[in-house]
């Protein structure tokens, strides 16, 4: 009955922002539609409606756009995962339950007022026993209900659109439930949180750009997660900045090198680098938060990332569908020259303009949409990335409207790319081999020996044998062959002449 009473609510919700305009056969019925409203406006407010797995799901849509249309991913992309919070009683209680003592053996103080409520959790604020400050993030209650509840509706409805709308198949609508559903399992797991935070922060100790909180691992579980608090103003707050000292065209390009760090280097990056998730210290560093969506990338998205961005600087169009041929992604039997010729026409366009008006994130999405007409398969960790140089690229521009994403990021990418590809490249990659070398070369001399005495080639000298006495076995037939053909024919000769 309660599935039925949800679906019920879920269909009024559609009508009343007349969700139906996107159902092919009502789409052009002006009786129903309302015009007053965007359909994308209309469509965020009815997630909005819907509730907080909603939201969390028109956030994810919204980074799927190489399969939305631009208006409708612009708009979801403004989505607020701003919620209404639960009772601190539940917390409390949620809190105690977790770590398997009371509140006031595991902090000092705790303040009942949550700073922060979202979808998924909430954060208190928090003071240790030796006087630490510390911020409490809790799950809310019965959360996994709700999410497997709302996730069977959407698979379900995910069906019914493949199977109903003639562009449901192309656009893949369970492929990016089951996205979704893999971004909650990430984020209803605060241990793995926890681990991602820890890695972040090993990967840029000592940093001059960026700080990540410590994790207080002897506090955390699968449900919560206590962290040192940190002090920092919103980096959408650019006047504040300003009137602290920040210089903001510096803390832009700072945005970038951190990001492209992340990526480029370390291959393990924050995916949800909203201005919600970024403080400021008081220093100028970046503060990073929220660790449940990361990207991580391999060696192979590194080198084909190497190869498309060393291509891209010197316009070899054909270098950059030759990758995605090489990659696997785009079909074997796709005609490279026709590949090429399509991502000319996305690059040439954006190339001719100055470098500031370059928009790097737009270059990629508008490359992902060309590959996808070649029936590439879009890898996951790049749309990730994608997601995330959208993000740090629309940041930086909302803090320094001249940045030019493209020159400020392509030193890094010259020097990286060196890296991978050049004799750095080489120099790394034989230190990274060396322990295995260490340990394999004394073993070659009793290797050789132990082959050598085996006489492993011997079933091979053998198979030679047999295949030479099979040849001129064969060989004495055809000459038998031959003698008796040619002494018929003289016979034949003979009786005719």
């Amino acid at each position: 009955m309660g599935r039925l009473v949800r679906i019920a609510r879920i269909f009024a919700v559609g009508l009343r922002f007349g969700l139906y305009e996107f159902i092919p056969r009502f789409s052009y019925n002006r009786l129903f539609i309302s015009k007053t409203k965007p359909r994308g406006q209309r469509l965020r407010e009815a997630l909005e409606t819907l509730g907080p797995i909603f939201v969390k799901f028109g956030q994810v849509l919204s980074t799927r756009r190489d399969l939305l249309p631009l208006d409708i991913a612009d708009e979801l992309a403004k989505l607020q995962d701003q919620v209404p919070p639960f009772p601190s009683e539940l917390a409390v209680l949620e809190i105690e339950r977790s770590l398997g003592r009371p509140i006031h053996e595991l902090f000092d103080s705790f303040e009942q007022l949550p700073v922060a409520s979202a979808s998924i959790a909430q954060v208190h604020l928090a003071v240790l026993h030796d006087g630490r400050e510390v911020a409490v993030k809790v799950l809310r209650p019965r959360v996994e209900q709700a999410i497997a509840r709302d996730l069977a509706l959407m698979e379900t409805a995910a069906g019914l659109v493949e199977r109903l709308w003639i562009d449901g198949r192309r656009l893949k609508p369970r492929q990016v439930v089951a996205e979704f559903a893999h971004h909650l399992d990430e984020e209803l797991d605060l241990m793995r949180e926890a681990a991602n935070a820890s890695q972040l922060r090993r990967n840029f100790k000592g940093s001059a750009l960026l700080v990540v909180p410590e994790m207080h691992w002897d506090f955390c579980s699968q449900r919560v997660m206590v962290m040192e608090r940190m002090h920092g103003t919103p980096i959408s707050q650019v006047e504040k900045l300003r009137e602290k000292g920040i210089d903001i065209p510096a803390l832009a390009r700072a945005g970038v090198e951190v990001c492209f760090t992340q990526v480029f280097r370390d291959g393990f990056f924050h995916a949800d680098m909203h201005p919600g998730n970024i403080l400021v210290a008081d220093d100028g560093k970046y503060v990073a938060l929220d660790f449940g969506i990361m990207g991580t990338l391999t060696e192979a998205d590194k080198n084909y990332l190497a190869r498309n961005f060393l291509a891209f600087f010197n316009r070899d169009y054909r270098r950059v569908a030759q990758a995605h041929l090489d990659a696997g992604w785009v079909p074997a039997g796709t005609r490279v020259d026709e590949f090429e010729s399509a991502i000319r026409g996305v690059c040439e366009p954006i190339f001719a303009r100055p470098l500031k008006e370059i928009y790097f994130g737009r270059l990629l999405l508008r490359l992902f949409q060309t590959a996808r007409r070649f029936n590439m398969e879009v890898q996951p960790q790049l749309v990730l990335l994608q997601k995330t140089l959208l993000n740090i690229e629309g940041l930086g521009r909302e803090l320094d409207p001249d940045l030019d994403l493209w020159s400020t990021a392509k030193p890094y990418l010259e020097r990286w790319m060196n890296e991978q590809i050049g004799w750095r490249g080489l120099a790394r990659a034989i230190r990274q081999e060396a322990p295995f070398w260490a340990a394999t070369l004394p073993q070659l001399p009793r290797l050789v020996h132990r082959m050598l005495t085996e006489d492993r080639l011997g079933g091979v000298r053998e198979a030679l044998e047999r295949a030479a006495a099979e040849s001129a076995r064969r060989n004495d037939l055809l000459a038998a062959y031959l003698t008796v053909l040619t002494a018929a024919l003289v016979v034949v000769a003979l009786f005719l002449f």
